[in-house]
């Protein structure tokens, strides 16, 4: 111990803040420096853990605590897989991800069962078991491609769903060859594994969602929302580990299960990206980097060659599927670089694989002398910690049979096992018998596993930044020369709002349905009469524009917080609105009917006539990460107002960013018009003929409690006014008072004679009633949805 400050500084460092200052800052600057490089970061940490390692300087032990976290962090990129995956295009590649997760299992098991057998006359069980090494992988180079936005590509929807397929086959051939070596292959064994399995399966998918609706209802706490969805991360695992299959499949489907509860542009969606990303995936990486030793690989050259082997069969048996899941899909270069960047890193099941294998012992072989290591000092250990000493050996000597040994200061008598399960038999005082473990897999494919884990995650992540990047970059070039990027840039949403309850609703929806590239347009707005004398009521804006800037800024979005004097409320909204250009406005409605804010009020009503806007008015009773289905009523000819494109975007983001499924009403034209851009851009919905506005009450039949109502509503003299719209208002709050409510005015004709013009959405011209136009919405709604 050196005692300058009381630090102790022996190695591996063992004072708590001095282990975790050195993480944080290993954390820190590998990014900084390698991205200076254009090396991926994951890369950086991996090394860096290689150096600080106990095969490197020593400077950390890989103890509990890295382990633990690191543990976290592999369950967490899994997890966010799972969260993240769209679940609209995940349903619709599903035929693709079996394709693919089939491709990805069987070529390298192929390739590794040949290599193995033949190449490294191995085994056929050892030969099985490091080809189902080479069948799966991890998802390690996620973090990169959800960084330069293209986590929701098909070629990642593809990948991810291959993911699970072939992982779980993998660590299922892993489990039948672990069995049959210590003989529990039987009929019970697969009864019980394929119950646990479906329970497994059921209680993820069907019980966590309703834990978790439940639960988001009742609690609004930041710190409480983001530890249980930890906490029911790691109950997936636990399960998972309980049913016989890896916990990784248990983080993967807590994902999936709580993915229509945690909407993309959420504050908690943020929580949990951040804190992943920030902590526990850098210590999995920095971990793994701790497994490499060095010194195995210039130790002796078949340990070498094993590794270039098994490097090789992983690299092929991952480009090969790859290769061909793009040409038989028609994908493009660069998805097929995020396929096999994607699926070519081995790392967390590659090592459960390995260090299964290596523990399992076939059978022991006697030998003349222990040379597995060279003697450090004079002592072994054995299994209970008893030390054998060879009190004649100098330093690099072997133990061989006849060497004499004391335990405990007494000459050695009987059998003994070492630490690496080596048996030695003592007779008075010396070494009569040495048997050493044959493993199913040897000390030369333990080290051999490490290497190919640095060399694979290196390919991995460089390939994927590279497909990635390209991929960002060709959509970025595209929305570039497309007239239509000027509406994301004149996307301009004003929040209005009087009441602390309800901001942090509003504030929600409206980043769950703005553009998702539009970080600075959210205005909120608190207006203060001009006859106010009393400073509480600006101390009372203040906090309230406070909370929606808080807010906002929770989902990385920059919130324009205004306080106006004004001779009254719609007069300050009417010249805001002018003033900045906005282009939708977002009302909330209180409980009761005829109140300033509420349907139609005073407020509303004002609005609605001075502002031509895309208007929401929304009333909302449950968190809108609870909603399942959104119930969209849409008037006949609604699709011939000029606002048609611009508030179907935002019902579509509105589906696309909380999962939710997206069930449409409206007339036969209508309904086909949106099929069309269905189909090119999957949400996951449903549509339904609905033309009988007298009979509108019918539909409260098929609306159950989690179900929101969305409304398209018109001012009247329009294309799609309907005298039914008069009464909505009342059924809102007297047949759906336990349901949220959206209504949305959309931009209209009746305010403006200026030509249509992309650039300035809130002084667009109408649309013709003839119907052949309808190809010049078709043509608007498509470049418009390149945006989303």
């Amino acid at each position: 111990m050196i005692p300058l400050l009381g630090i102790d500084f022996t190695l591996p460092l063992k004072n708590p803040v001095l282990l975790f200052s050195l993480l944080l800052f290993i954390i820190l600057f590998a990014p900084i420096l390698l991205n200076k490089l254009r090396i991926p970061h994951l890369i950086g940490l991996i090394i860096a853990g290689a150096l600080i390692g106990p095969n490197g300087f020593n400077l950390i032990a890989r103890d509990m605590s890295i382990i633990l976290f690191g543990t976290v962090g592999l369950q967490y990129i899994m997890f966010l897989a799972g969260l993240e995956i769209d679940l609209a295009e995940f349903k619709k590649n599903s035929g693709k991800s079996l394709v693919f997760g089939l491709l990805t299992f069987s070529i390298p098991m192929a390739i590794g069962t040949l290599a193995g057998y033949y190449v490294l006359e191995f085994s056929l069980p050892t030969s099985v078991l490091l080809a189902s090494m080479f069948a799966s992988h991890t998802l390690i180079a996620y973090p990169i491609v959800s960084k330069l936005g293209v986590a929701k590509n098909r070629a990642v929807n593809v990948t991810v769903g291959g993911t699970m397929i072939t992982d779980t086959l993998a660590l299922l051939v892993l489990a039948v060859i672990a069995g049959m070596q210590v003989g529990e292959i039987n009929q019970e064994f697969w009864i019980r594994l394929g119950v646990s399995v479906v329970v497994f399966g059921l209680v993820v998918m069907l019980v966590f969602p309703l834990i978790g609706r439940w639960f988001f209802k009742r609690f609004d706490d930041n710190i409480s929302q983001y530890i249980f969805v930890l906490a029911m991360v790691f109950l997936g695992c636990t399960l998972a580990e309980l049913a016989g299959i890896e916990a990784i499949i248990g983080a993967f489907l807590a994902g999936l299960a709580l993915n229509r509860l945690i909407p993309h542009t959420s504050p908690l969606m943020n929580r949990i990206e951040f804190v992943g990303n920030a902590l526990f995936i850098p210590f999995f990486l920095i971990g793994v980097g701790m497994l490499i030793d060095y010194k195995a690989f210039i130790k002796d050259w078949n340990t070498l060659q094993v590794a270039g082997i098994m490097t090789a069969c992983a690299i092929l048996g991952k480009y090969i599927p790859a290769w061909i899941t793009q040409k038989i899909f028609g994908y493009s270069r660069d998805e097929r670089r995020l396929i096999f960047g994607l699926s070519n890193a081995q790392a967390a099941a590659t090592l459960a694989a390995v260090l299964v294998g290596f523990n399992i012992i076939v059978d022991y072989k006697p030998v003349n002398s222990y040379e597995e290591v060279h003697l450090k000092s004079n002592k072994l250990t054995t299994e209970d910690n008893s030390q054998i000493v060879f009190s004649n050996f100098q330093k690099g000597d072997y133990p061989k049979v006849g060497s004499e040994a004391l335990v405990q200061n007494l000459p050695a008598n009987g059998n003994y096992k070492l630490s690496d399960k080596t048996e030695m038999k003592f007779v008075q005082g010396k070494l009569a018998e040495i048997r050493i473990p044959n493993r199913l897999l040897n000390e030369n494919v333990l080290n051999g596993t490490i290497l190919m884990i640095l060399i694979t995650c290196t390919i991995a992540s460089f390939v994927a930044q590279k497909g990635a990047y390209n991929l960002a970059l060709a959509e970025d070039n595209e929305e570039e020369s497309d007239d239509v990027n000027t509406v994301e840039s004149d996307e301009k949403i004003l929040i209005p709002m009087k009441n602390m309850e309800t901001v942090d609703e509003l504030i929600n929806l409206a980043v769950t349905i703005k553009s998702k590239k539009n970080k600075n347009g959210l205005f909120a707005l608190n207006v203060i009469s001009n006859n106010a004398t009393s400073s509480g009521l600006e101390n009372k804006a203040k906090k309230i524009v406070d909370r929606a800037a808080v807010v906002a800024s929770a989902t990385d979005n920059q919130l324009n917080m205004l306080m106006r004097y004004d001779l009254n409320i719609l007069n300050g909204v009417a010249s805001v609105v002018k003033e900045h250009k906005i282009s939708d406005i977002i009302l909330g409605q209180t409980e009761t009917l005829g109140s300033s804010d509420s349907l139609y009020g005073p407020l509303t009503d004002g609005i609605l006539a001075k502002a031509n806007t895309t208007t929401f008015i929304y009333k909302s009773v449950q968190p809108l990460a609870t909603i399942k289905r959104f119930i969209v009523v849409i008037p006949e000819r609604a699709e011939r107002e000029i606002g048609f494109p611009f508030w179907l975007l935002k019902i579509w983001n509105l589906g696309k960013n909380t999962s939710s499924k997206i069930v449409f009403y409206g007339s036969e034209t209508t309904i086909n018009l949106i099929k069309d851009i269905h189909a090119k851009h999957p949400v996951e919905a449903e549509f339904n003929l609905f033309s009988d506005w007298d009979d509108f009450l019918i539909l409260s039949r098929n609306i159950n409690k989690d179900d929101a109502l969305v409304v398209i509503m018109s001012r009247k003299m329009n294309l799609s006014f309907n005298p039914i719209m008069n009464n909505i208002p009342n059924y809102m709050n007297k047949y759906f008072d336990k349901n949220n409510v959206l209504l949305i005015y959309p931009l209209q004709s009746s305010f403006s004679d200026t030509k249509l013009d992309l650039k300035n959405p809130g002084a667009l011209d109408t649309f013709t009633e003839n119907l052949e136009r309808l190809d010049e919405v078709r043509k608007l709604i498509g470049k418009l949805f390149k945006k989303k």
